[in-house]
């Protein structure tokens, strides 16, 4: 017998978002998730400019400018909200930035392969939970999500892992994030 595709938010229990919610719920998370990690890169090379390990932040920053537009885009083809908490995002993810390159460019290395990680995980369960009925958007985040498993290979093949404090560092920037993929689906 064969399995017939899966269909996005088809086998709805009680209380599960509906596949319009959950569209939206997705979108919403994802460009806040990526204008995060443009922020994030901003605060780095504001720091890191001019140094030898700016080239790499600059190009993992340019995958990151695409996969915003993206974001953009489909907030407004799909008529999906913004979170409103995009203010905190502009600020914090700066600040990350920020102090991980003040830190120095292992740091801000350890901080790419941390939000990497999380991010990895997060794609993989969105992707999941998409059907053939979104196959552009599950293809969308598919390529987002390998792009992004690159930037963590690319951290960690810059000595990301030689990072003062690397289990505690990384270990924390990964609690915030995923305190924020929380916050950025639901408000």
């Amino acid at each position: 017998m064969s399995e017939e595709p899966k269909e996005t938010a088809g086998e709805r229990l009680p209380g599960d978002l509906t596949k319009d919610q959950l569209i939206d719920r997705i979108i919403r998370v994802d460009h806040a998730g990526e204008f995060g990690a443009k922020r994030i890169y901003e605060g780095q090379l504001a720091i890191l400019r001019g140094k030898p390990e700016a080239h790499v932040i600059e190009h993992m920053y340019a995958q990151e400018l695409e996969h915003l537009k993206a974001f953009e885009k489909l907030m407004v083809e799909r008529r999906a909200r913004p979170s409103v908490l995009h203010p905190v995002w502009n600020v914090a993810g700066f600040a990350l930035g920020a102090a991980t390159a003040l830190m120095g460019p292992k740091a801000a290395m350890a901080c790419t392969v941390a939000v990497e990680e999380v991010i990895d995980e997060h794609y993989r369960q969105q992707s999941e939970r998409l059907g053939q009925d979104e196959a552009p958007l599950k293809a969308k985040i598919d390529k987002f999500r390998a792009e992004e498993a690159q930037h963590r290979d690319t951290g960690l093949a810059h000595g990301a892992e030689e990072a003062a404090a690397y289990p505690l560092l990384t270990g924390a920037i990964k609690a915030g994030s995923r305190l924020a993929i929380w916050l950025a689906e639901r408000v």
